[in-house]
């Protein structure tokens, strides 16, 4: 088990505070132990493989279908040891039946046409025994999060999908209600073994902001060092966390808006993500 001393360390650069969650969450979920070996379907550019790689030496494929995006991964990953990433899609993935202790499906079935047949192969490469760790965005989601989209849907019955305001709705197929992420996750095959939502308090426009602004500016290059340093989720260890940096500051502030929120959030309450552990029986 990671303790919570460590997770700290690793989310100290997060601007996100439901991904500082999910982080525990998978961290949870999913335990390393060095006679694993653990699937991140799909690993974008590669955050939990270095989380992982940090605090243990488990066994990690990276799957990513983006060729952008795996260039990335290989940049930030690809040179620690006992890490594979594989260019493959999650419809086909390129391993045996029963090979994986654990797979981390993080914020990916929301990008998917038909998340029924993607959980299908999930279910075929893990093991008997052996479970996945799912999170989504919420269809329930707070209206400080996102206000753009949440007055779109409400209103005008629409919302933004592309483009920097487009929110939690970005290059996302649907979001989920609990009840459709479960009939997902069981007409695949999977029995459900917990459950968890969590976020409701946040800094207005905080998804807007992170991701509609920050990312790109970051992956720009054109941040000065220290500053780049105290945003990249890669550059966790090379943040003292002094807030003579502006980026510290700021982190401040997210931090103190997120104070009230809790680890478990009531199910129907209006939460950022929900999420499930499954297992193959």
């Amino acid at each position: 088990m990671v303790d919570e001393q460590t997770i700290e360390l690793l989310t100290r650069n997060e601007a996100d505070m439901a991904f500082k969650r999910r982080v525990r969450t998978i961290f949870e979920w999913i335990p390393p132990a060095d006679d694993k070996i653990i699937l991140d379907c799909a690993c974008g550019r590669g955050f939990y493989l270095n989380y992982y790689r940090y605090v243990s030496c488990v066994k990690l494929v990276g799957l990513e279908l983006d060729p952008d995006i795996i260039r990335k991964a290989q940049k930030n990953v690809g040179h620690l040891p006992d890490i594979t990433l594989n260019r493959a899609n999650i419809y086909a993935l390129p391993y045996p039946d029963n090979f994986f202790d654990g797979v981390i499906l993080s914020e990916i079935l929301e990008h998917i046409d038909d998340d029924v047949r993607g959980l299908k192969e999930v279910f075929r490469v893990l093991k008997p025994g052996a479970s996945v760790a799912i999170t989504v965005p919420n269809a329930n989601y707070p209206f400080l999060w996102d206000p753009i989209n949440k007055t779109l849907e409400t209103v005008f019955k629409t919302k933004i999908r592309k483009g920097p305001l487009s929110g939690i709705w970005a290059n996302h197929v649907r979001l989920y209600t609990l009840e459709q992420l479960r009939k997902a996750i069981t007409d695949a095959g999977f029995e459900i073994t917990a459950e968890r939502t969590f976020t409701h308090y946040s800094f207005p426009f905080i998804h807007n902001l992170v991701y509609g602004l920050g990312k790109p500016l970051l992956e720009s290059g054109i941040m000065p060092d220290n500053l780049a340093s105290a945003a990249d989720r890669t550059t966790f260890d090379k943040n003292k966390g002094g807030l003579l940096n502006p980026i510290n500051v700021g982190l401040a502030v997210l931090n103190f808006f997120d104070r009230p929120n809790k680890m478990d959030e009531p199910l129907d309450r209006s939460t950022v993500n929900l999420c499930i552990k499954a297992t193959k029986r």
